[in-house]
């Protein structure tokens, strides 16, 4: 086969590769529209109950700037619920400072959240939800301390937090 030949038909695989994975990725949407959770409500009522910055994050899957979330610094005993229905998703007990700019939890609290895979980036990232509306949190990534080796990567404006009674 002559070489001009196998140059083209690799730039031709190039070429459909670079359209393929964008276009793959824009199909992608987030967990909440993929599923039946619990609580569900329209677009305009998620609107009406959340700012424009949690919904979207919450529902558009976006992402906060990082070093922006007061609940970097948050140190008290209690936990942390998602902003959207009030599901209790992680424990201050699971938190720790990754030095990545949002919380990050090394563990969720026991079925309150969900898992899917996202191509956003047209590559796989493991994308964690709320168990109860399916509003996106962030990113888990293999890279956590002990017991569990994982770090939640959470978006500050995901979540609320409520200090534990003294």
């Amino acid at each position: 086969m002559p070489v001009d030949r196998l140059n083209r038909r690799a730039a031709l695989g190039w070429l459909c590769a670079g359209i393929a994975v964008p276009v793959l990725a824009a199909c992608g949407s987030p967990a909440s529209a993929q599923q039946n959770f619990r609580i569900r409500y329209s677009e305009d009522e998620w609107r009406r109950r959340l700012t424009p910055e949690q919904f979207r994050v919450l529902r558009q899957a976006g992402t906060e700037r990082p070093y922006t979330s007061p609940l970097n610094d948050e140190r008290r005993q209690g936990t942390y619920h998602c902003a959207g229905c009030d599901t209790a998703v992680y424990s201050s007990r699971t938190k720790y400072n990754s030095r990545t700019g949002w919380p990050s939890f090394y563990r969720e609290v026991p079925n309150s959240v969900g898992y899917s895979t996202d191509y956003h980036l047209g590559y796989p990232r493991r994308e964690v939800h709320c168990g109860t509306c399916g509003g996106h949190l962030g990113h888990v990534f293999d890279d956590g301390p002990p017991p569990t080796g994982k770090r939640h990567c959470i978006n500050g404006v995901a979540l609320v937090f409520r200090p534990a009674e003294a």
